[in-house]
């Protein structure tokens, strides 16, 4: 499974693209730059979209860089919404975590460029524990504290209590590689989320959308999951059990489940 040399139509945000078939927009979670990811990091975004890649042509499209520091998920959605028309029909769109977020702001204020919705270990807003790590992860970059926010990047992953010194041994270490360089553009797409609530308005969003979660998500968590399916006009929901956070794209149901979801005609 390779990367493609076909006509961007996301050109100007960091983007690949995998397999063949119906388009599908992947739009990931929060990542330390933006910037198509290299080598381990390619490796990790683009595995898990591999059994979808057998069927869809997967476009993977992370936020473009160089986004000001009041920008809102309503700015970010636009980038999307600006360059999806260039496909010519609505077309199937999948946000994880962050990314799940952005494609439900997409889908408010852009319906009829969407034609079905998948929202993966996200939702309508950030639960309390996302919250409190992700404000924590701001703080420890606006210092310029990497190894910190290496610390609090791994934790929001949400791993088992057992394995809380590993982790925080695995951020100390990786901090500084994740991220160096400039960090503006992850502290903006920080805020935003932040600020990010569509509970109250889930009721007007009409594009038939699938929720998938674990039970074990600590950032946005089960309740979230349920509330967001449960106030969209069209939504569904699947709750794995024994998944936390980053586990769900790796679900041996996962890519079935999410297929037989985007293929109703």
């Amino acid at each position: 499974m390779e990367q493609t040399d076909r006509a961007n139509p996301f050109e100007g945000m960091p983007s690949f693209r995998l397999g063949s078939g119906p388009p599908l927009v992947v739009i990931p979670g929060l990542t330390p730059r933006h910037e198509v990811p290299r080598g381990p990091a390619f490796l990790a975004e683009s595995q898990p979209l591999g059994p979808l890649a057998r069927q869809r042509e997967v476009w993977w499209v992370n936020r473009r860089s160089g986004l000001p520091p009041e920008t809102t998920m309503a700015d970010i959605a636009a980038d999307y919404a600006e360059r999806l028309p260039r496909f010519g029909a609505p077309v199937d769109v999948l946000g994880i975590s962050t990314g799940a977020a952005v494609a439900l702001q997409l889908a408010h204020d852009r319906p009829e460029l969407v034609r079905r919705l998948v929202l993966v270990a996200g939702g309508c807003r950030l639960g309390p524990v996302g919250k409190a790590g992700q404000r924590a992860l701001l703080r420890r970059l606006e210092a310029g504290d990497l190894r910190g926010a290496g610390i609090e990047m791994v934790r929001l992953g949400g791993l088992r209590p057992a394995a809380r010194s590993l982790e925080s041994w695995a951020g100390w270490v990786m901090g500084p590689l994740m991220y160096r360089g400039s960090t503006t553009d992850v502290m903006a797409v920080l805020r935003a989320e932040d600020r990010f609530d569509l509970t109250a308005r889930l009721a007007g969003i009409e594009v038939p959308t699938l929720v998938v979660g674990g039970d074990e998500d600590a950032p946005y968590g089960a309740t979230v999951f349920r509330e967001t399916a449960r106030g969209l006009p069209r939504g569904r929901l699947i709750i794995y059990y024994g998944r936390g956070h980053v586990g769900i794209p790796l679900a041996p149901s996962f890519a079935s489940d999410v297929l037989a979801f985007l293929d109703v005609p």
